[in-house]
């Protein structure tokens, strides 16, 4: 009697230990998930510091002689596609505006746009005023909007929102609870009418402060002069000291 019931205590001993051992393994990957679980919560948190805020920026995202360059209206098959091989020459990224409508009729351009590296904002879907509309309406229009950009370019991010004509209205709160930064400039230079390549070269040159973010265009009319302006400026900036940055992504 003695001896089974040593033998029976030891099987049962064995036993337990396996069951045991089986256990901790399957323990071990739900402590491993739900570490990782509170991991991906402590990351969350610094990037819900960095989120879009109502604030329009008008500054570089760094200090000092950097200076942004952003492009509206596009995108437009005359002068967009010169202007990013220009981009592309020059070793520069810049913030391309894009309009509704001509991202519908090219989105062949979008995805260029988007393998040049650039960075893309959303710039309504009509380019009208918005500055008395409903905060309803002004949200329907740029969900519009940034669905035909990513019909043209699917998953790709679009940080910023620019109001047509620089009129905000309750805009700049509507593209914040979107994620999208409210994003003014600080030097337009007027190229909507055409000067002449020499005058918008010398407007940019008397007008850059550091830190600027500057107004251009890509589309809605002839942007050739533009196009010449910012191959002529690239150069020309960098030997007096520029460089060339984005836009703050928080006001």
């Amino acid at each position: 009697m003695t001896t089974t019931s040593t033998t029976e205590r030891a099987v049962r001993e064995r036993t337990r230990s396996r069951r045991s051992r089986r256990l901790r393994r399957l323990a071990t990957p739900l402590l491993l998930s739900g570490g990782m679980c509170l991991g991906a919560l402590t990351v969350a948190r610094p990037a819900q510091a960095r989120q879009a805020n109502a604030q329009v920026v008008e500054s570089t995202r760094h200090g000092g002689r950097a200076v942004a360059l952003t492009f509206d209206d596009g995108p437009n098959p005359a002068d967009t596609p010169r202007l990013l091989e220009v981009l592309r020459k020059r070793h520069v990224k810049a913030v391309f505006c894009l309009w509704g409508d001509h991202v519908k009729e090219h989105p062949e351009l979008v995805r260029a746009i988007v393998a040049g590296g650039h960075t893309l904002c959303n710039h309504t879907m009509h380019h009208d005023d918005m500055g008395t509309w409903s905060a309803e309406d002004i949200r329907a229009d740029l969900e519009r909007t940034n669905a035909e950009i990513r019909r043209a370019a699917p998953g790709v991010r679009i940080p910023y929102f620019r109001a047509p004509y620089g009129s905000w209205g309750k805009s700049s709160q509507v593209a914040a609870d979107l994620g999208m930064q409210p994003l003014g400039w600080r030097l337009a230079i007027g190229d909507w009418e055409p000067p002449g390549t020499d005058e918008l070269v010398r407007r940019v040159e008397e007008g850059i402060t550091p830190g600027a973010v500057i107004l251009m265009h890509d589309g809605g009319g002839d942007r050739s002069q533009t196009v010449d302006a910012v191959d002529r400026l690239i150069p020309l900036l960098r030997a007096q000291g520029w460089h060339f940055d984005k836009p703050a992504r928080r006001g």
